[in-house]
């Protein structure tokens, strides 16, 4: 990818006009050449609907080359403002007023919620997939005087997404032309991406972590990316034999998802090998790892990104180099370091706060100085994640400094105990968390999934083989499921209150 590379106009001309950039099933491709005039097509028809520079252009659609055009060229002419198709309308309504969206591209059909939820001088345009892998953009309704399309520049904020609001009020996070450059930079150089490279893109593209890693590098490297509707554990064999992808990246959950059915897919797995894996957005389990590895027989690369670093930050590398199960590697593009709580960098080894600086790395929370004043320290941007970088250069993290659990002055790191409860033959799905206690401050709970039948006891009783006492779940929720956010994660920090525990009545040892 060449330095010059700072727009997503950019990124666009990488590719040799002929060559595939968009796959999708039952879509004819499209190739870069067409995918660059076309992109900018879709832009000029914006601007003639009256989209400007600056303005944030809300976008509910699904997964697929809709969702991945519409994004480009509302991120090329204006601020892309993609949400969740599945919010209710209230949500809508408020992630419209909180970004001042003044546009919103849905499909033709469905997503009545977002159409309700539109205020009246909203412009709606409506996003229609045509055969030939092309997309029409229709108004709707909300004419305003036309515009003409001026190209974006580096410094404009073509990406405006919120943090997960999981303890507080979602901030606004706006990212710029260059960071989201940058970053596809990084993740190119990480994995060696090349024009031979062929994404297959299962994480959903209102997320920092689907739209960078494998919609905006794959293309920034000339390779292409394979858009089907969404993440589908059943479908996935099919695109895997069908589009023959060099590398995927998931969520934790998506890949235990796929672990489950792999050994039925065999066949499938042999027939169009993986050069990579890539894991991100939540800790994967070490014993995920493994039995990835084991059964597609790829490499497992766990990284670890942030929205505010317009995703990636830590990587680890392809082999030779070596990987760690438990680690995140290291910055490529990207430096990082450990601070203790007045911002001092720590030595290695040491245990502290994760921060980061490079070029990916946002400028500042939209009109939010007291945060953005808290999150940065002499140039590094504090993740707000506890970790240790060891003597080889590869950080270690220990959990988020939130969802530690402080167990009467001891602070137990919850990644710890999941990756043990996930090693009994007869858990499926595992995550520890903190809960109240009246003395301690804090006990360890658990939530878990079953997918053969244990006890509580049983379970109990695995941990405390691998575990010191004090770190072993006093208490372990035998679910159905653990309830996830829109992307997958598991909401660690509100298990408690999802689970009735706002008192302590059950905390004390069994």
């Amino acid at each position: 990818m060449r330095e010059t590379v700072s727009t997503l106009v950019d990124i666009l001309h990488i590719g040799e006009p002929d060559a595939l950039a968009l796959l999708a099933p039952d879509t004819q491709p499209l190739t870069f050449g067409r995918l660059r005039a076309h992109v900018v097509e879709l832009a000029e028809r914006l601007a003639a609907y009256g989209v400007g520079r600056g303005e944030r252009v809300a976008i509910a659609l699904g997964n697929g080359p809709a969702m991945a055009l519409s994004f480009l060229a509302a991120a090329t002419c204006a601020t892309a403002a993609p949400l969740n198709p599945k919010y209710r309308q209230d949500e809508f309504a408020f992630y419209f007023e909180d970004t001042r969206a003044t546009t919103l591209i849905v499909p033709l059909d469905g997503m009545e919620a977002a159409r309700a939820a539109a205020p009246p001088g909203m412009t709606i345009v409506v996003a229609t997939p045509r055969a030939d892998g092309t997309l029409d953009l229709s108004l709707e309704r909300g004419a305003r005087p036309s515009r003409p399309f001026i190209p974006p520049q580096p410094d404009d904020v073509a990406l405006i997404l919120h943090t997960s609001g999981t303890t507080s009020r979602p901030k606004r996070v706006p990212l710029r032309q260059r960071n989201l450059t940058a970053s596809a930079r990084n993740i190119i150089d990480a994995y060696r991406l090349s024009p031979d490279d062929r994404a297959l893109c299962v994480m959903p593209l209102f997320h920092i972590h689907g739209i960078v890693a494998t919609l905006l590098a794959p293309l920034a490297s000339g390779g292409s990316v394979v858009l089907p509707p969404g993440f589908d554990a059943m479908r996935f064999w099919g695109w895997l034999t069908t589009f023959r992808p060099t590398w995927f990246s998931a969520v934790p959950t998506m890949h235990q998802m796929l672990l489950a059915r792999a050994e039925r897919q065999i066949a499938a797995i042999r027939a169009a090998p993986l050069r990579f894996i890539r894991s991100s957005s939540a800790p994967l389990p070490p014993v995920v790892l493994e039995r990835l590895e084991a059964m597609f027989q790829a490499p497992v690369l766990e990284s670890y990104g942030m929205t505010e670093a317009s995703h990636q930050m830590t990587t680890n590398p392809l082999p030779p180099l070596p990987h760690y199960a438990g680690s995140v590697g290291y910055g490529f593009g990207v430096e990082a370091t450990i601070l203790d709580e007045q911002g001092a960098e720590k030595a290695r080894g040491e245990h502290g706060e994760v921060a980061v600086r490079g070029p990916n790395v946002f400028d500042g929370y939209e009109n939010n100085p007291e945060a953005t004043a808290t999150a940065f320290t002499n140039g590094w941007f504090r993740t707000g994640d506890q970790g240790r970088i060891d003597d080889n250069g590869y950080l270690w993290l220990t959990g988020r400094l939130k969802e530690l659990i402080n167990r009467g002055g001891e602070k137990i790191s919850p990644l710890e105990i999941d990756d043990v409860l996930l090693r009994h033959p007869a858990v499926a799905e595992a995550v520890a968390f903190a809960a109240p206690h009246r003395t301690l401050g804090e006990e360890v709970h658990a939530a878990v999934v079953l997918r053969a039948a244990a006890t509580e006891r049983e379970l109990r009783d695995h941990c405390a083989a691998f575990l010191a006492d004090f770190k072993v779940p006093r208490v372990i929720h035998i679910l159905p499921e653990i309830p996830r956010g829109a992307t997958g994660k598991v909401q660690r920090i509100g298990m408690a209150k999802l689970l009735g525990l706002t008192d302590d009545s059950s905390g004390d040892a069994r």
